[in-house]
């Protein structure tokens, strides 16, 4: 088992979680309720939290010394390990809610897998965030059945945002480092996709949508090949931290 797709493993999961809070954070006050406001938040919080935990496992597995905070603030685009699917910009409101129910239907899959990790602490790490997730699921699933079961703009403005974020969806069951897998570190996530996509496919059909016929947009986010989209959040991002190296807060 190769220490270096070890931690690379680890990081696609931090970063996973990382950029899908702080595409998050964008809408805390813009937010079509007050109460979404709140929820939205939140469930970014749970995102961060998890980052933070894994970018500290991460950097305690690489054993060169970074922790947290140099992984999310001083890597560039090419070095981060997450999905497209994450990354893009979601001001749209139908969007956001589209890629939670892919995102967290796969997170609520892939922690319950994940819990019985040999990586102890990435097993524990998944124990606690399949609980959050759960609830994360729970939220899109509610959003996108109201606003495709709702008015006839509604329903045509939530098939649209589902379009629009399914072909982002493949990238997720891109086969994992066999070795990782092998030895019971990793999940592989071609294992998921069924579950996936029945969990997915079901809130499809409650909402009275239709499931996407679209091509598979091309991936790469594992191996540092991301979308413009990326740059600019990162750049956003890191720019306190890089602007006042060593400071502390």
């Amino acid at each position: 088992m190769s220490l270096k797709a070890h931690v690379d493993y680890v990081l696609g999961l931090a970063d996973d979680a990382l950029v899908s809070a702080q595409r998050l954070g964008w809408w805390i006050s813009r937010a079509p309720q007050l109460e979404e406001d709140v929820a939205l938040a939140n469930i970014g919080l749970d995102q961060l939290g998890q980052a933070r935990a894994l970018l500290a496992h991460a950097g305690r597995l690489e054993g060169e010394g970074r922790g947290e905070d140099d992984l999310a603030h001083l890597r560039d685009d090419r070095e981060f390990r997450n999905v497209k699917l994450v990354e893009r910009p979601q001001e749209d409101f139908g969007v956001a809610m589209a890629r939670m129910l892919l995102f967290s239907a796969w997170q609520t899959e892939l922690y319950a897998a994940l819990r019985s990790s040999a990586d102890e602490t990435l097993a524990a790490v998944a124990a606690k965030a399949v609980k959050e997730v759960t609830y994360h699921a729970d939220h899109a699933v509610h959003w996108v059945v109201r606003l495709g079961d709702g008015t006839e703009e509604s329903h045509a403005r939530m098939q649209a945002a589902l379009d629009a974020e399914w072909p982002w969806l493949a990238e997720l069951f891109e086969p994992a480092d066999a070795g990782l897998v092998a030895a019971g570190v990793a999940v592989d996530p071609p294992a998921l996709r069924d579950a996936v996509l029945a969990r997915v496919e079901a809130v499809v059909g409650e909402a009275t949508l239709q499931v996407p016929q679209v091509d598979d947009a091309v991936g790469g986010g594992r191996r540092g090949l991301h979308t413009e989209a990326l740059g600019h959040l990162l750049a956003d991002m890191q720019h306190l931290h890089r602007s006042h190296p060593g400071a502390s807060w």
